[in-house]
Parts: structure tokens; C-alpha cells; sequence
């Protein structure tokens, strides 16, 4: 389990127009926002991403950086990004060791999804991270499945208030308790 306030994992992945991604490097004002997507199979990640997609300027008004990744190979990401829009930063290709260290669920394909596109053999399945610009966790949400998801307008005024009220990241504590 990730913990707030601490180092994540290291994220590096290619992208589809903006050279190689390494989540060190990225150098936001306060955040990193990370998607993690299930692939071009899922009709929940067309409708959730086109959603990011839209608030992208509000995102970087608050000095958030913002990239959705899946382990979708290229040609599956570029047809993805084709049906969201071009604002948004796509990686692709993430490694299911990598997903499995960020903590994300791993599913087995069932063949075609409901919009009729093959799923790959193995992906993973949806989170949304806020990372600081030192690499530590700020806000973690994984899912088992694709549906309820965090808002993307309401994680935008959870990052107003975290500015505003200069909130401490939480969910830090790993010691002992008592039963």
C-alpha cells in the first residue's frame, strides 16, 4: 500500500507526443495528477478521461501537471487520445509490475468489452494519484472495477483547499493499533 507523505514508486513511461515521461522529472508547481486508465477497451475511461480532458486548464491554473497512462500499447493509446481530445498527455506501454507497485488491480481479459474492442490478455484496472513535486503521495484512489471513480471537478476543489488551507496530505500513519 502506498502511504501518503512518502516516495512513489518510479513511474516512467513513453508518450504519444511528448517525448518519454518520468514522473521525477515532471517538475509541476504542487502536483502531478496521474490517471491510470484500463485501455482502449473501456467506455468508462472515453467517458472519464473526455471529463480530465475538459478540465485540463483549470488543473494547470492550480499548478498541476496531468497525464493519463494505461497499459495499452501505442496504437491502442493514439486511438484512445484520438477519441478523447489533444490536451491531454497520454502514456502508454506502463508495465504491469509497475501498475502492481503503484497498487493498482491487475484484470484477465473476458474477450471483447461491451463496445465490442478486444481487452488485452492482462491490464490494469483505474487510479488517480496526486503526487508533490518531491515525489510523495499526496492523494491515492484505486478501483477494483471501472465505475465509481473520483470527480475530476471535485478533486479540483479538494486541490483549492488543500492551497488555500496549506492541508497536510492523510492516511500517513502505518504504526500499530489496537484492535
Amino acid at each position: 500500500m502506498l502511504l501518503p507523505r512518502r516516495p512513489v514508486p518510479e513511474l516512467r513511461v513513453p508518450t504519444l507526443a511528448h517525448g518519454d515521461f518520468d514522473l521525477a522529472a515532471d517538475a509541476p508547481e504542487r502536483f502531478t495528477l496521474i490517471s491510470f486508465y484500463r485501455g482502449l477497451h473501456c467506455p468508462v475511461c472515453l467517458k472519464y478521461l473526455r471529463d480530465l480532458e475538459s478540465l485540463i486548464s483549470e488543473y494547470e491554473r492550480r499548478g498541476t501537471k496531468v497525464i493519463a497512462v494505461s497499459s495499452d500499447v501505442a496504437e491502442r493509446a493514439q486511438e484512445m487520445a484520438r477519441k478523447v481530445g489533444t490536451s491531454l498527455r497520454f502514456g502508454h506501454s506502463l508495465p504491469l509490475t509497475v501498475a502492481r507497485q503503484w497498487g493498482l488491480y491487475i484484470s484477465a481479459s473476458q474477450g471483447k468489452s461491451s463496445i465490442n474492442v478486444e481487452e488485452p490478455p492482462l491490464f490494469s484496472e483505474p487510479g488517480v494519484f496526486l503526487v508533490r513535486p518531491d515525489g510523495a503521495l499526496y492523494y491515492g484512489a484505486v478501483q477494483t472495477m471501472p465505475f465509481a471513480r473520483p470527480l475530476f471537478s471535485e478533486l479540483l476543489q479538494a486541490i483549492d483547499f488543500a492551497i488555500s488551507k496549506d492541508y497536510p496530505a492523510r492516511g500517513e500513519y502505518d504504526g500499530p493499533v489496537s484492535s
